[in-house]
């Protein structure tokens, strides 16, 4: 069976995503849980105790407190409690912690910092899996043991109000509740407000032991506009009056009640610089915990007396020590301060949850091996893939025919066996149904025969080739050389934590490099001629009859080749005017410059992270004018950049939808406009955002429409390229809107660096069809991180999935925070489709094009699938490294959805009559 080299990419991706879900399931293991059932509980019975002597070791001990509250306020970062923050808009907990009956702590909340895997933890006590950052979307049932399992088993009654995660977690544990949903992070004043209106009939009912408040306007304006907004302090100075309102109506009804009560004031994670969390700096992962109640007496702890004791002991043996070099009692001595600081590190450790994480090592080797195969096949296919036909020959009944095929299946059944009947834990490919997994090892085997069969075709042509008495000789241009360097250094780059955590510092030399390489092409071609020094390496250049050339065999060819296009780049220049020569002079040093200008707009990384860019200046309330001022401008050169090409009615629906996205913007706060007066007229702008949405449908609609027009017109090819483009603008309408005002430069640079590189140096300098898929990749990587990305998940805009949405919808969230992260990558892969369809004659263009895509995004994704099961016990495996995964997951996934794109506008495509 023929494939072209597109579907061929396409299926070689889409398996390597199902090879990634295996190894991400095996990688993030579910942590081991403990059990409350009576099965595990119920051990040997008590022993009868002998005559005289009593035992009490069976009974319960007595409960220190009658009524328990649970104040969790969401994203309640340590020194809004204790700093500058607290002491100024929580005046009543300040108090409290300083001469109130209550102790305070700084809590550490382990990476991921997000809600559902923190609840998790504070009811089980335990240190949840990596993996629940992505369950944080949609709750499952908590199975293992939990404090509010316990409480219900001993006939506690739990009220909860709040955030519905709890719900989901516990979801029958509670005599009473009411959810609010935590992912529509517009919203900060209903959604606490659902919360605190039950409070006053509850606080005066005796129905109840256990009272949990989640309140989440704290994290969702922290989502919105940071920590340093004036928001914060309103929505402080609320939670600090809620606070004093339920300790005071516990205070007085402890006079009627026989125990105390206890007020716990904690929140589930901390909360960033930029307002997001899920990652593990410090700001992240401190956060405060306020223990009141009238037991609690001004007193050390126990532990914190066992601390002192240890300094004092050691203070006595450094004085010994400076008084007399050696002595036996200061041998003694130092031993009596060792075994003390052992003994209070030996009480810590007992007092803190223990978790055992073990890799499922099995499902991670499955899962490695379908990538591992994928990128083998991919890399042998590259002859046949980028040859001028672009197709390949995939055998699709010879497996079955073939011993390497069922000896295979057998070895891979025989090992599946004995691990998943030998194995102590659990293993998810065992889990597995025998279909699915049947189907694993089928899909495993055909891929060996058919990279045996890859393998065996290489060689016989490599031996009849060196049956030839002229060998080939092959050399590389200047740039395809920076693109091989660039790519294998950007893969070393993946096994260190610090190339990880800065990596967008590697993009920008990668694009800055390329530029300066562009800038030297330029020149040489523009001021030499013919008299520059021939060049030859792996392209795609126009032959007769349509006949593509993609490697120069012998050095006559090559010489020929870098002729003819030493002659082409020539005469375009020729053709060109003045003015345009001036302009593809310019051109690539105007994109350095671009690119230079963006990297001050937003810091990103670990280092750079925390010191001053526009972006911070631009969103701060004192500068709201020249935002404003910006937007618009920046939404105006997106309508001028992008219309060229679109129809009279789409371009219509630009300008309108853009008009709308100022709108979105105005309402909700973020611009000024000369019709709104205050902040009463701001809202939540779910009408202007769907008004938006009305229109970018409507520009997808009508470039569909022409794409399938094109197929039956007599204009086909001309229907055909308005069609993509119209679906290009549409994407650029949506990132317009799911943007924050502040990145829509980004999003302008992009445009104009597109158009640039498309007319004044991809087309002169007469480029082929893999160093543009290879530059399109690369810009589109560095747009990614220009517009304030990072390998850290706190850099992840949420508020972007709920634009226009009155309640979270799990399916278009997920698709909007998605796109609005991948922006860059994806209008990048969709102008160079439309690049490819409107400029390159060859009808196998798309296909080299979705090939060189797949590869260059596979192999990275492949490399990092060894280090990262290498680095597994690393230091910073959870806080850098599985973050990074999760990335490359999510990239790989975009990947396969954009040659999927890919293939169909290849089958699309029309050939001239």
């Amino acid at each position: 069976m023929r494939l072209g080299a597109g579907t061929f990419a396409a299926c070689c991706v889409a398996i390597e995503v199902l090879g990634v879900a295996i190894f991400l399931r095996g990688f993030f293991p579910a942590p081991v849980r403990s059990s409350s059932t009576t099965e595990h509980r119920a051990e040997s019975p008590a022993p009868e105790p002998s005559a005289g002597a009593s035992s009490n070791w069976t009974k319960l001990p007595p409960p220190l407190f009658g009524k328990v509250v649970i104040m969790l306020i969401d994203a309640l970062r340590d020194d809004f409690v204790f700093g500058s923050k607290g002491v100024k808009f929580m005046p009543y907990v300040t108090y409290l912690v300083e001469r109130g009956a209550s102790h305070s702590f700084v809590a550490e909340a382990k990476p991921p910092t997000v809600t559902m895997p923190r609840i998790k933890a504070l009811m089980t006590g335990s240190i949840p899996g990596f993996v629940d950052v992505i369950r944080n979307l949609n709750s499952p049932v908590l199975l293992e043991d939990n404090v509010l399992r316990q409480a219900k088993a001993a006939g506690k009654r739990v009220i909860f109000y709040g955030d519905e995660t709890w719900v989901k977690l516990f979801p029958k544990h509670f005599v009473e509740y009411d959810g609010t949903t935590s992912f529509f992070v517009s919203d900060y004043t209903e959604v606490d407000n659902n919360v605190t209106r039950h409070l006053e009939k509850v606080l005066k009912r005796e129905d109840w032991d256990l009272l949990i408040l989640h309140y989440l306007g704290l994290d969702h304006i922290g989502h919105l506009s940071g920590p340093n907004s004036p928001l914060i302090g309103q929505k402080l100075s609320e939670m600090d009056g809620v606070l004093m309102k339920i300790h005071m109506a516990l205070l007085s009804k402890e006079k009627e009640a026989l125990l105390p009560s206890l007020l716990v004031l904690c929140g589930d994670h901390g909360m960033s610089e930029t307002g997001s969390h899920g990652a593990s700096s410090t700001e992240e992962v401190n956060t405060a915990l306020v223990l009141i109640s009238s037991a609690f007496e001004r007193k050390p702890d126990p532990g914190f007396e066992q601390f002192k004791m240890s300094e004092r002991l050691h203070g006595n043996w450094i004085k010994r020590y400076l008084e007399e070099n050696s002595s036996e009692v200061l041998l003694n001595l130092g031993s009596k301060v060792l075994r003390q600081y052992l003994d209070a590190l030996q009480t810590l450790s007992l007092s803190l949850s223990r978790q055992v994480v073990q890799y499922d090592i099995y499902s991670m080797a499955v899962g490695a091996t379908l990538v591992l195969e994928v990128l083998a096949l991919l890399l042998l296919s590259i002859p046949k893939a980028l040859s001028p036909a672009a197709e390949l020959d995939v055998p699709l009944s010879s497996p079955l025919f073939s011993l390497l095929f069922y000896l295979t299946i057998l070895v891979l059944s025989a090992i599946h066996v004995v691990v998943c009947t030998s194995t102590e834990s659990t293993c998810y490919f065992c889990s597995m149904p025998w279909l699915a997994a049947g189907g694993a090892m089928l899909l495993m085997s055909a891929l060996l025969c058919a990279i045996v069969s890859a393998l065996t075709k290489t060689v016989v042509s490599a031996k009849r080739v060196g049956k030839n008495p002229a060998p080939p000789s092959v050399r590389w241009s200047e740039l395809d050389l920076l693109i091989l360097l660039g790519t294998m250094g950007h893969i070393l780059s993946l096994g260190a934590s610090s190339f990880i955590e800065e990596e967008h510092q590697t993009w920008y030399f990668l694009v800055s490099t390329l530029c300066l390489a562009l800038c030297q092409e330029v020149c040489r071609n523009h001021f030499l001629g013919s008299d520059g020094d021939p060049q030859c390496g792996l392209r795609e250049e126009p032959g007769p009859e349509g006949a593509m050339l993609t490697m120069q065999d012998g050095a006559e060819g090559c010489a020929a080749l870098e002729e003819d296009r030493t002659r082409a780049a020539a005469s375009a220049f020729e053709r060109l005017g003045s003015m345009e020569q001036r302009m593809v002079l310019a051109s690539p040093w105007a994109v350095l410059c671009c690119c230079r200008l963006l990297r001050a707009l937003n810091q990103t990384g670990v280092q750079g992270a925390h010191r001053p860019d526009l972006g911070h200046w631009l969103t701060s309330s004192d500068h709201k004018a020249a935002l404003s001022v910006l937007a618009a401008l920046s939404l105006l050169a997106v309508f001028l950049l992008v219309q060229r090409r679109c129809s009279p009615m789409s371009k219509v629906a630009l300008a309108l939808g853009l008009l709308g996205v100022y709108c979105y913007r105005a309402a909700i706060g973020n611009v000024m406009s000369p019709w709104q007066r205050g902040n009463n007229d701001i809202s939540k702008g779910i009408v202007e955002a769907r008004f938006v949405y009305v229109f970018v449908f409507g520009i997808l609609f009508t470039g569909t429409k022409d794409l399938l027009r094109s197929q039956v017109a007599a204009i086909a090819i001309k229907a055909r390229t308005v069609g993509l483009w119209e679906i290009y603008s549409g994407l650029v309408l949506l990132a317009a809107l799911l943007l924050r005002p502040h990145n829509l430069p980004v999003l302008v640079s992009s445009l104009l660096v597109q158009t640039l590189m498309a007319k004044f140096v991809w087309k002169p300098l007469n480029h082929g069809v893999a160093e543009v898929t290879v530059m399109h990749y690369w810009f589109g990587q560095a747009f990614f991180y220009f517009q304030g990305n990072s390998n850290n998940i706190a850099t992840v805009d949420v508020s972007a999935g709920f634009v226009g949405l009155e309640r979270y919808v799990e399916v278009p969230a997920v698709f909007l925070t998605a796109f609005a992260t991948y922006v860059g990558p994806v209008l990048w892969a969709s102008h160079l489709v439309n690049y490819l369809s409107s400029e390159s004659s060859s009808h196998s263009a798309l296909r080299h094009a979705c090939f060189c895509y797949a590869l260059i995004c596979s192999i990275p994704v492949s490399a990092y699938i060894i280090l990262v099961t290498s680095l597994r016990y690393h230091l910073f495996i959870w806080s850098v490294f599985s973050p990074k995964l999760l990335y490359e997951g999510m990239h790989l996934f975009v990947t396969a959805a954009i040659c999927v794109f890919f293939t169909a506008m290849d089958q699309t495509r029309l050939t001239k009559p």
